[in-house]
């Protein structure tokens, strides 16, 4: 996927990719006309409907976490055998990585309105295979099809914007579309209980094709239809978009344990992730020689871009970790239902929320480094705390009588959200203004590729720990014994398997830790404060931003 580059004032040979009408008179900044306002008042709602259609694919990359429980035990799956169920959220995650890339790029040659329509009608059928899904592989193919179709619409929006805002403007407009995609991550795990508790978790995905449908509409009425190319066809990197494709798939093949109670891997995982590693490797050698590249690093300042997506992607494997577990915890440990466990996990949600606005005006005035490694520094800490988090979780309590469980997650809640608008900025920095675009979403597929391989080997670790853990108990069963012998050794029997549950989640935490521990390290390669700009350079700004 590419954004056009031309300068103000330059025009095409031809129509626009995109932008309708006059050229010239649909720019910010023109003279005011009656066609400007017109054409200005459509662009804006263009980019509304591509930001909703944004938001309804965050949403459901998160919508499962608050119901992964219900739904494990709804296609067969018993508690203790969550692994089991885990491809409900990778599949979902691959895709939506495998696919971003390679169908924003089909969107340059094609054109946005196309394949908008394509990826939201990919959407709503993998929700409907998702809704009648009454087992794991089912589940699987239709949460692989939401997330194919739904991890294109971001780059084709961004694209899109690129299509209808100039250099100077479009920071604002992506803006909007990244605050979109953000939004998802904290509104889908409440979203998702919401739904469940009103409809069950199958009308989370029902509910999916109604939105769709009206989405498909408002694209087709505000989207600029695709205009006659008269030069050569926008080139289409397949072989690359292949290669991650397949290396993702790999790594996650081989992560995947049905079985962790032998091996924290299964038999192939090992030849399944060095072929995965090959197969990166395959992909970095390809893009560095390719002629039409995924992502072009020309311009690029390497080292503190590089630091930027691997600051997100650990980010993405804490956010994503804390996500699942804390639910899990709470319905586990604590016995809570599936709005209890969204309930416990909003502290961390809305505390992650305020300190992404935060971070951003932080950022502004202190710079992206200072403000991500202080962000993961908290993280750090706040993972720590949860990592000791008592078996009596529901009585622990700090000085003052503060719940422990609310202070912990909002201490991580705050780290985490503090990382995400300083390592935006970085990478726009660090990148030329044509490539905004393409840059903001490698931020977003980094932050993915983290959810899914760090959930994918914590995932791995901690249910093989699980396992070693109970693999000497015995079930006791009613028969041959007095009722209150047989009360007494289920209730020993479940809370050892409490206890084995807390050590998993514990030992997790403090991996995550970990984790936040080496972002904060690598987050120092991160641009140092910008010089300010001059006065006439700032009211210039301001005056883009208030014009977009």
């Amino acid at each position: 996927m590419t954004l056009p580059s031309r300068r103000d004032g330059d025009r095409p040979p031809g129509p626009s990719h995109g932008r309708p009408g006059n050229q010239d008179d649909d720019r910010p900044g023109t003279p005011s006309t009656g066609g400007a306002g017109s054409a200005g008042a459509t662009r804006r709602v263009a980019l509304g409907v591509g930001g909703t259609a944004v938001l309804l694919a965050a949403l459901d990359a998160y919508v499962v976490v608050t119901v992964l429980v219900d739904i494990a035990k709804d296609v067969g799956v018993p508690i203790n055998h969550l692994e089991r169920a885990t491809p409900v959220v990778t599949g979902f995650l691959l895709g939506y990585i495998a696919a971003m890339p390679l169908l924003g790029q089909l969107s340059d040659r094609y054109g946005r309105r196309p394949l908008i329509h394509a990826c939201l009608a990919g959407f709503a059928a993998g929700s409907a295979v998702t809704a009648l899904a009454t087992s794991v592989p089912a589940l699987t193919a239709g949460r692989t099809l939401q997330g194919i179709a739904g991890g294109a619409l971001l780059p084709i929006t961004m694209a899109l914007v690129g299509d209808l805002w100039d250099e100077r403007t479009r920071p604002v407009a992506l803006g909007a579309v990244g605050a979109a995609q953000e939004l998802g991550s904290v509104l889908g795990p409440l979203y998702g209980a919401g739904l469940a508790a009103l409809a069950g978790w199958r009308g989370i995905f029902w509910v999916n094709i109604p939105l769709a449908l009206l989405a498909a509409v408002a694209a087709h009425r505000t989207v600029p239809p695709p205009a006659p190319r008269t030069g050569p066809r926008t080139r289409v990197d397949a072989g690359g978009g292949l290669l991650l494709a397949l290396a993702l798939g790999l790594l996650v093949a081989g992560l995947y344990n049905p079985e962790p109670d032998k091996a924290v891997l299964p038999p192939w995982g090992v030849p399944a992730i060095a072929a995965g590693l090959v197969a990166l490797v395959a992909f970095a050698v390809w893009e560095a020689r390719a002629r039409t590249r995924l992502l072009d690093m020309t311009g690029v300042r390497r080292g503190p871009f590089a630091a930027s997506l691997v600051v997100s992607f650990l980010t993405g494997a804490a956010l994503l970790v804390t996500l699942v577990d804390v639910q899990l915890t709470a319905q586990t440990l604590l016995e809570e239902d599936t709005v209890g466990g969204a309930l416990l996990l909003s502290r961390f949600l809305v505390a992650l929320a305020v300190a992404a606005f935060l971070g951003g005006l932080l950022a502004r005035r202190f710079g992206e480094r200072a403000i991500a490694v202080a962000g993961l520094a908290v993280a750090c800490a706040g993972y720590a705390l949860i990592s000791r988090w008592p078996m009596d979780l529901a009585g622990a309590a700090y000085p003052l009588g503060l719940p422990r469980v609310d202070a912990d997650l909002v201490v991580a809640g705050l780290g985490v959200g503090a990382v995400i608008a300083p390592i935006s900025s970085a990478v726009l920095r660090t990148t030329p203004a044509e490539r905004h675009g393409v840059a903001a979403a490698a931020v977003v597929v980094a932050r993915m590729m983290g959810m899914l391989l760090g959930v994918a080997a914590l995932s791995a670790w901690g249910f093989h720990r699980f396992q070693s853990l109970t693999a000497h108990l015995d079930t006791p069963l009613p028969f041959g014994v007095e009722q209150a012998e047989y009360a007494r050794r289920l209730a020993e029997y479940t809370g050892k398997v409490q206890a084995a549950l807390h050590t998993e989640y514990t030992e997790i935490f403090l991996l995550t830790a970990i984790l936040c521990g080496v972002g904060a390290f690598v987050a120092l390669a991160l641009p140092a404060r910008a010089v300010p700009a001059p006065a006439a350079a700032r009211r210039d700004d301001r005056a883009a931003t208030e014009h977009p």
